[in-house]
């Protein structure tokens, strides 16, 4: 018979969170999966584990993903874990768990913290949906694209960013949502240093251009509380007048396209690109 493949979720950064199934389990596999094994050896030394640690990150081959399945087919259970919180949450581990579908072999979850949760517990903002973004590109159409969603999403967005980069992630999500946005940035969640701050987007990220960030950091922004509108891409026949008429009343053009958007349904890109070209 084949192993099974539990999902384990491990703490954010206080070890008091690890649940007692998640402990106990880590005990009795043979083998634990883990994205930076110098990282999780002492969690496995602190629940009394002697399983076999060995390493499964993003940047793992076609090799270490055969070894932990040859390990399961052989009858092995194996744990898979990343860095901190519930693995497959902006984490490589689909990889194995798809393949271990696809072989027939049982996957199981064991449940436990999530950075994206206790975000959204502490933010102050809607819970009852959201949109998780994750970490976006650097740069890039992908990035814009990422970007725009965020700024028209009716549900409150959760991204993830390195500490280096939270101004500038604040600083463009203040151009596409707004400076007025209201947004909360929790970090190093559950940890000794642990600080949620909330505020505008405009707020937030002036305060981190000045005082950069430390630790792990979640980003939770507001959503528009309305469905956002069908787009189009090419804007109405009346478009145009109404953009002279938004010009006319003193808008900056980036205001102007804004409102543009808003009010017809077309894209941000194309209301910039029409009122550019007036």
């Amino acid at each position: 018979m084949a192993g099974t493949l539990f999902v384990v979720a491990t703490p954010l950064g206080n070890l008091g969170d690890l649940s007692p199934r998640a402990a106990q389990t880590l005990k009795s596999v043979a083998v634990v999966a883990a994205e930076d094994t110098r990282h999780s050896r002492p969690l496995l030394t602190h629940v009394g584990s002697s399983a076999e640690l060995l390493s499964f990150h993003a940047h793992s081959g076609a090799g270490d993903l055969r070894r932990l399945l040859d390990r399961l087919s052989g009858g092995q259970d194996v744990a898979l874990i990343t860095d901190a919180g519930t693995p497959l949450v902006s984490d490589p581990g689909v990889h194995l768990v798809a393949a271990a579908r696809a072989r027939g072999i049982p996957v199981v979850s064991i449940p436990g913290p999530s950075a994206v949760v206790a975000a959204l517990a502490v933010a102050g903002l809607p819970a009852d949906r959201y949109l998780f973004l994750g970490f976006l590109p650097r740069k890039g159409g992908d990035r814009k694209r990422l970007l725009a969603a965020a700024g028209e999403s009716p549900w409150t967005v959760v991204l993830f960013e390195s500490p280096l980069r939270v101004d500038t992630l604040l600083a463009d999500l203040a151009d596409v949502c707004g400076p007025g946005r209201r947004a909360a940035v929790a970090r190093e969640l559950t940890k000794i240093f642990e600080e949620t701050r909330t505020g505008t987007l405009a707020e937030l990220a002036g305060y981190y251009a000045d005082a950069p960030a430390r630790g792990e950091v979640t980003v939770v922004v507001e959503g528009t509380g309305k469905e956002a509108p069908a787009r189009s891409d090419a804007p109405p026949v009346d478009a145009e007048t109404r953009a002279r008429a938004l010009l006319a009343e003193g808008l900056s053009r980036r205001d102007a396209a804004d409102r543009l958007a808003e009010e017809t349904g077309i894209t941000r890109k194309i209301a910039y690109r029409l009122v550019n070209e007036l």
